[in-house]
Formats: structure tokens, sequence, C-alpha cells
């Protein structure tokens, strides 16, 4: 019997892509999924169809965003027009369309069966900290919502309040929530170390303001902290680099692949993250470096983002800063003791099934199971 065909498309490399190797890991068991993206075939699929590497996705003509001629704009980038031209309409049963740029695309392709679309974090305020994004690109953005979004048969989004936001500003109905959580990893907790084992990975990008975690930890007796960047490369890299450097406590290590990186986690106590609210976004991200830590059954220091911050509170996972500053976090670190951390990796591990992957996908497999098992 042919089962049903499914297309996952992101305009991402998909082999690095966590979120999309999520679904395309959830439904090639199910169905028969080729996947549009950058790069290699991922394993387990029936078809892949590459973009190629120099046709950037992210390119989009000023002349017609400044004059508002979105449409043009939409189907002048260089990727949505090479697959526009490459890849015939009515050949598949549904279609998995990654992030906002992909649904237009989607849409035109005419699955038999419809179109989910997973929206990511919340596009048109992406970079709102920015003046130039709140005048070209952020009114862009808004319309591809208004007109390919809500064409869509079901919608996710990937916290909470993001998703509550699509729904009120662009009347979007039902958005339903997959959160980026971890893989359930098979771990048990591991004794409090003496000094106290911190840790952080993620990108060193400088609105994220590393600098500040670094500071809260430095000279701390007691404890160790160790950072596990990506993109590190560059004069913001170097300044960590360099402000590390200054203390005896804090490393900078080599990224580890993600593959690698809840097993390298699982050896130590504490994970940490602070987040200024800088745009919309940072305000209410659920980073999968929270569910990472869970994974990895690590306690967890967090500035006071309000997602965040819930599910700590919930799950007993760990302390929360009074605010976004430094000297913040290095308060509410200076009062972790053995006793308390090792209450909270108890926690981790007792919530690592219910925040795992395997639970928190049910909304993605309920949506293509809607359109293609009916």
């Amino acid at each position: 019997m042919t089962r049903p065909s499914l297309l996952i498309m992101s305009f991402s490399p998909l082999q690095a892509d966590a979120r999309v190797l999520k679904q395309i890991r959830l439904f090639t068991p199910l169905y028969d999924v080729t996947t549009c993206g950058y790069g290699e075939a991922p394993e387990g699929v029936v078809a892949h169809v590459r973009i190629p590497d120099h046709l950037k996705a992210w390119k989009y003509d000023g002349k017609p965003l400044r004059v508002r001629a979105y449409r043009w704009a939409y189907w002048k980038n260089p990727v949505v027009a090479h697959l526009r031209r490459t890849m015939p309409r009515g050949t598949f049963d549904a279609i998995l369309a990654d992030d906002i740029d992909t649904v237009g695309l989607a849409l035109h392709l005419a699955p038999r069966r419809g179109v989910h679309v997973d929206l990511h974090e919340y596009a048109p305020r992406m970079n709102e900290h920015l003046p130039a994004w709140n005048r070209w690109v952020r009114p862009f953005l808004s319309w591809m919502v208004r007109r390919y979004v809500r064409r869509a048969d079901s919608i996710t989004a990937v916290a909470p309040h993001i998703a509550q936001e699509y729904a009120a500003r662009f009347g979007l109905g039902t958005v339903g929530v997959v959160v980026n959580a971890t893989p359930y990893h098979e771990l048990e907790p591991t004794s409090v170390g003496e000094p106290l084992r911190l840790v952080h990975s993620g990108a060193a990008r400088p609105a994220r303001r590393i600098e500040d975690m670094i500071e809260a930890v430095a000279g701390q007796e007691g404890m160790i902290f160790d950072l596990y960047l990506t993109q590190n490369t560059g004069p913001y890299y170097e300044k960590l680099q360099e402000l590390a450097a200054s203390t005896d406590n804090v490393t900078i290590k080599d990224p580890v692949p993600y593959e690698e990186l809840i097993g390298t986690l699982h050896g130590y106590d504490v994970g940490v993250f602070s987040l200024p609210p800088t745009n919309f976004n940072y305000e209410w991200a659920l980073p999968n470096k929270i569910f990472d830590y869970v994974q990895a059954r690590l306690g967890i220091a967090i500035s006071p983002s309000p997602e965040m911050a819930q599910l700590v509170r919930e799950h007993d996972l760990g302390v929360i800063a009074e605010g976004f500053a430094a000297t913040d976090l290095r308060d509410v670190l200076r009062g972790l003791d053995a006793q308390q951390v090792a209450r909270f990796k108890e926690s981790s591990h007792a919530a690592a099934h219910a925040l795992s992957a395997e639970r928190t996908m049910e909304p993605w497999r309920e949506a293509i199971g809607a359109l293609l098992d009916r």
C-alpha cells in the first residue's frame, strides 16, 4: 500500500537545523517524506530537493520593499524563484512549511491535502531593535502572514506567547505550540561537584550579552564556569575570550557536535542562561538550551524571562534572577548551595520525560495526521 507523501520544506541547512530534523525523524516512519533545503539529504527521506548553495534565501530586493511591492519582492527572491521554476505542482499530498518565507511557495505547489505551517519564532519583530527592520522588513513579513499564512490548514509556533501574538495580531485562529525540546536521554543526575560546575552552551551573538554571564561568575569562590560557544569567530568572540582569560574560573571551550552536547553537559551541575529582552522574541524566548539542560539532568539558573521562568518554577528546576543585569545573576548564583543544586538536578530528572521532544511534538503529529490520515 502506498503511503501518503509529505514534503518538509525549510530554507535552512537541514543537517544543522535541530527543529526540522525532529520533524523529519517524527514523520519518516509514517509517510514518504521528501525534504527541501540546503545541504545533503537527511537520513530516512525518500527524496531530497537540494537548494543550490549559491542561492541565498534571505536576499530580497530593497527597491520593491521600499515601494511596498511585496508580492514582486517575494517571488523574485532567488530561492523562491528557483524552486517555483523547478518543482512541479500537485506532487505531494501535504507540505510542512517551516518559517514564514516558505509558506507562499508551499501554497503555490498545491499539495492535494493541505499545508501545515511551523512559524518557529515571531518573524515580524525578529530584529525590531533595528530601525531599518521596523521600517522596511517588518511590514513585509506582516504582509506574508496576512497573504499566505492565513491560508494554511494549521499552524504551530515555538512558544506559548509567540503563538498567542500571531493568533491575536493576525486573526489566525488556533496556533499550536511545539517547544524546542530535546529528545529524551536515558541519564541519571550526577553528584554535585566541588567546586560547583556551571555551564552555558549557545551562539556567541552580541545581542545576547554573554559577557554579563561571564561577569556574574568571574571571581566567585566555589564555582567554575565553562562556555561552549558556536559562531566562535569575529570581534565579539575575541572580546569574550579576553574577558574569560582575565578570570581564574571562567573558560571558553570549543563547541561540540550536537549529538555529543547532552553527554558533555551531563558532567556539570547548573546550566546558565541570561537573555536581555532586547526584542519581542528574546523577551518571550523558550530556547532549546533550557531543554538541553533538563535532559543533561542539570539545575538551571536564568534571568527572569517569562516563558523560561514559568517552566523553571513549574518543575522546580532552579533559580531565577531578579533582573537582567550581571549583578542580578551574580546574586542568585552566590546563594546556591550543594543541597539546593542536588534537588534541582533531581527535579530535571523527574521532568525529563514530560519535557522531551517525544512528548512535546504531539501538535505536529496531530496536524499532519489531520491532513494525511483522513
